[in-house]
């Protein structure tokens, strides 16, 4: 799998995904916060499914 995502995109994703998962330890402790798995593996790995199929990339560096 290649990269698609830039370095803002991960960071982003990253501190999104762990404000929603910590949704299931403080606040409202629901979980609906487990949701912040997804931006937080995407933001980890560089890739997210959805640009590859739509054929979108935020990364600077092609390869």
């Amino acid at each position: 799998m290649t990269k698609n995502e830039g370095t803002l995109d991960r960071a982003l994703r990253v501190i999104v995904g762990l404000a929603l998962l910590s949704l299931v330890f403080v606040g409202p402790q629901t979980l609906w916060g487990l949701i912040g798995i997804v931006p937080l593996a995407t933001g980890l790995v560089g890739t997210c499914p959805i640009y590859s199929v739509l054929g979108i990339s935020t990364c600077s560096i092609k390869g």
